[in-house]
């Protein structure tokens, strides 16, 4: 069966002046000429992604777009118009996001974070711009201290909201953000806590999540980081316990925390020793 805004493995079915068809078990699908492989030949699977064209006929394609259907992308509009804009997907056929999946009025070349689905009526490519519906902290898939992929959703007054395993939605509280981040990042984190929404109900549940990987996982990760800053420094860096946090971070990428826990890792498996004013590599 084919899957519409997937990729397929197809197999070559014929070949025509303007490209080759595909085995859909019924007239073929068709991947235009500037798309087939150099050495493609009859029989042979290719990896396509599937879609309508223009005329509604399902079409191939060996170009990767940015995102399938399910997928949760930043992607830039390219034109508007009253019934909807239609954004870069990397294919050549732009993806359409009708008036009503906007938040606001789209406005030409800025980003916007989307998620891609089939319209259940013309089972065509669509997009959009209201996450919150897909999300859902219920069922819940992660317990605590699991290690999980964030995606920044949106800025709050206490940080950002962030979409967790394209599934949950999370709260990045903004003294656990440490380096720059914007709307549509992906990034690593781990489940901080979990709590219900409402003291009296359990039914549904508040999601907090911190950056990087939890406890001494997280320091195993910036070892490597220091050692490396040191060598590149002839062994020395002028940064100690008592330096300011936002010159450890603009230095280090990481808050005063997790650098005093390194540091502290490092000392004890003897290969820095500490001085008064920094830190020295032990040679």
């Amino acid at each position: 069966m084919i899957k519409v805004g997937e990729y397929n493995s197809l197999r070559v079915n014929r070949t025509v002046d303007f490209g080759i068809y595909l085995d859909d078990e019924g007239d073929g699908i068709l991947l235009p000429k500037r798309f087939v492989p150099k050495d493609a030949k009859i029989g042979d699977i290719l990896r396509v992604f599937i879609y309508h064209d223009g005329e509604n006929r399902l079409i191939a394609t060996t170009q990767e777009p940015k995102g399938v259907v399910g997928d949760i992308v930043k992607l830039k509009a390219r034109t508007v118009t009253p019934h909807g804009a239609f954004l870069d997907n990397g294919l050549m056929k732009d993806i359409f996001v009708p008036r009503i999946n906007q938040i606001a009025e789209m406005v030409p070349e800025r980003d916007y974070l989307v998620k891609i689905y089939l319209d259940k009526v013309t089972g065509r490519l669509v997009a959009t711009e209201k996450l919150d519906v897909f999300l859902s902290n219920v069922d819940l898939t992660v317990k605590d201290l699991d290690i999980v992929d964030l995606m920044i959703y949106r800025k709050t007054n206490i940080g950002f909201a962030v979409i967790i395993n394209n599934t949950h939605l999370g709260m990045l509280h903004s003294n656990d953000i440490f380096r720059k981040i914007d709307i549509g990042d992906k990034v690593i984190g781990f489940i901080k806590k979990i709590y219900p929404e409402d003291e009296n109900s359990k039914i549904r549940f508040k999601i907090d999540v911190a950056l990087g990987k939890p406890g001494y996982n997280r320091v195993e990760d910036e070892t490597d980081k220091i050692l490396r800053l040191l060598a590149e420094n002839e062994g020395y860096l002028p940064y100690h316990d008592k330096s300011d946090p936002e010159a450890i971070y603009a230095f280090f990428g990481m808050s005063k925390k997790t650098f005093k826990m390194t540091v502290g890792t490092l000392f004890k498996q003897r290969k820095i020793t500490l001085e008064k004013l920094g830190m020295r590599l032990v040679k």
